[in-house]
């Protein structure tokens, strides 16, 4: 697992839900997240590149890592967030994206996290809050690969861009 930083006032938190560029721009929106950064988790290959994680042979899924101030924001509600996202359901895929490098993941740091995520999911599955099953990987958090600069902060340099995940303001109510 990665090592929560020492500073109180601040966490970390890494999702994987499709495309990265998306998932970054929906988290760095919501208040209380500080940071966020695109890159590749969850696989093999040391230092990975973009074309290499596309190919999906590395193991990597895209993945968005965020620093939170959890003073502000709980894991709990960002894990919620995620949930709300996008399509837990569809196994390695999401929107026109397939490829195990587009799973829904949650890569927990500690525990306590662990057992949040895990949570939510029963709780989820409980109340059927999605017509097929949850699908989303709870896995402990590896290194961190960061992507190429060109893919931080995507939508913001390329406005306009299609995504599957829809931005309305109301999902983060």
């Amino acid at each position: 697992m990665q090592q929560e930083t020492s500073d109180p006032n601040t966490a970390s938190a890494t999702f994987a839900a499709g495309c990265f560029w998306g998932v970054e721009h929906f988290f760095s929106d919501v208040p209380g997240v500080l940071s966020t950064a695109v890159g590749y988790t969850g696989g093999t290959t040391r230092n990975p590149t973009y074309q290499q994680v596309s190919r999906g042979n590395t193991g990597h899924a895209e993945a968005v890592h965020l620093q939170y101030d959890p003073n502000q924001i709980s894991y709990e509600t960002l894990v919620r967030l995620f949930f709300k996202m996008h399509d837990p359901t569809t196994r390695n895929r999401q929107g026109p994206d397939v490829g195990s490098q587009y799973r829904s993941a949650v890569f927990y740091n500690t525990d306590s996290q662990k057992q949040t995520a895990q949570a939510v999911i029963r709780q989820l599955t409980a109340e059927r809050a999605f017509a097929g099953g949850i699908v989303t990987q709870v896995a402990p958090a590896v290194t961190f690969w960061r992507a190429e600069e060109y893919h931080q902060q995507y939508f913001k340099k390329t406005p306009g861009r299609s995504c599957h995940i829809d931005f309305c303001p109301t999902m983060l109510e």
